[in-house]
């Protein structure tokens, strides 16, 4: 299966290739194309713990003011294709194209996240793959590419991309959490010079929420990041949550 990369076609309860390379369709619906090379650990990515905390923390309405700026920035028209590069338990992307009723595909490298997200949003495509090194959809195939908080292959992203799609990139801000890990840097001009080679930036804007959290909702934020910041038991307190939001129009080849 190393570098094959013909086109799958569903049989079933399977995807198969024209070189016979077969894929099993999971109970929740999801289809798991990451193979051995692609993965640095046996189980990349989100632990089934910080998918279920940051779930919490979605139907706590933490993310929802979130949501509402990525919705402003990208502007979704009906029917049209919605890529998630990193798209983790489908929150932002099953939001998007609910809104927008858009086509939605997400992929990510944690399995328990993917589970998660074709559990919740069955209406939509799930795929476990590893974005950092190919996205298993065809040149131009999309209207839209998003990359929250996650991984971000500009070459890959622009290859999937129309001529006039657009690409929206969600970083941490430097008030991101805060009151937990102190003023963070801004990654803003280092990521606008990473896709710089084949993106224009086209606007820029950021999406913030403060929260007060009680104790439980504290630990669900520490237990959904990958480095836990505190040690001591948790309490309540109000949170910042910031995003900086990059759009990107893709360069005329």
């Amino acid at each position: 299966m190393r570098g094959c990369r013909e086109p799958l076609k569903r049989e079933e309860r399977r995807l198969v290739c024209p070189r016979n390379h077969s894929f099993d369709i999971a109970r929740s619906g999801y289809v798991n194309l990451l193979q051995p090379q692609d993965k640095r650990s046996k189980q990349p990515g989100d632990s089934a713990e910080a998918v279920a905390a940051r779930q919490r923390l979605h139907d706590r309405g933490v993310s929802a003011p979130l949501l509402k700026s990525i919705l402003d920035a990208i502007a979704v028209k009906p029917d049209e294709r919605i890529l998630d590069a990193s798209c983790g338990d489908g929150f932002y992307l099953a939001g998007l194209a609910r809104e927008a009723r858009a086509e939605a595909h997400g992929i990510d490298i944690s399995i328990p996240a993917v589970n998660a997200a074709a559990k919740r949003y069955p209406e939509f495509e799930w795929i476990v793959a590893n974005a950092d090194r190919f996205v298993p959809y065809e040149d131009a195939s999309f209207d839209v590419v998003l990359s929250i908080t996650g991984r971000m292959n500009s070459t890959e992203f622009r290859r999937v991309l129309h001529e006039d799609g657009r690409l929206l990139v969600a970083i941490p801000a430097p008030d991101d959490l805060k009151e937990l890990r102190g003023e963070g840097r801004d990654r803003s001009a280092r990521t606008i010079e990473d896709f710089a080679g084949e993106f224009t930036l086209v606007q820029r804007s950021v999406a913030a929420v403060s929260v007060d959290l009680d104790a439980a909702g504290v630990e669900d934020v520490l237990v959904s990041i990958y480095r836990p910041i505190r040690k001591e038991a948790p309490e309540a307190m109000r949170l910042t949550f910031s995003l900086d939001l990059l759009l990107f129009h893709p360069k005329r080849s």
